[in-house]
């Protein structure tokens, strides 16, 4: 079982950059893939970015590439999401979660509650 909670969100100026973590507690986080999704309000939650276990396979989402960075240090249990050149469109709750290596977030079996990123124009 692996609990999760993320941290770092907030309001940002576009262009401006922001860095999710999220810490992880319980056994597994070392073995387990874990990505990030979002949600903004009145839309479906969306694939962000994946890392597997031992960070050898990144994945992102088109509309981030090239901006965000999904990192994660297994030695003390976090996830990262290094977020540059933000657009008003990014402003979303950010999710970390763990589970399959996928972008469909059925296949994710933990999950954080959830951190706001909010950029104004």
């Amino acid at each position: 079982q692996v609990q999760l909670e993320e941290s770092g969100g907030g309001l940002v100026q576009a262009g401006g950059s922001l860095r999710l973590s999220c810490a992880a507690s319980g056994r597994g986080f070392s073995t387990t893939h874990m990505g990030w999704f979002r949600q903004a309000p009145g839309k479906e939650r969306e694939f962000v970015a994946v890392i597997t276990w031992g960070g050898g396979r990144i994945y992102y989402a088109d509309s981030v590439k090239g901006r965000f960075s999904i990192s994660r240090d297994n030695a003390k249990r976090t996830l990262y999401l290094q977020m540059n050149s933000l657009k008003p469109e990014d402003t979303a709750v950010y999710y970390c979660a763990g589970g399959r290596a996928t972008r469909d977030p059925n296949d994710y079996i933990y999950w954080g509650q959830g951190t706001q990123v909010t950029v104004s124009s």
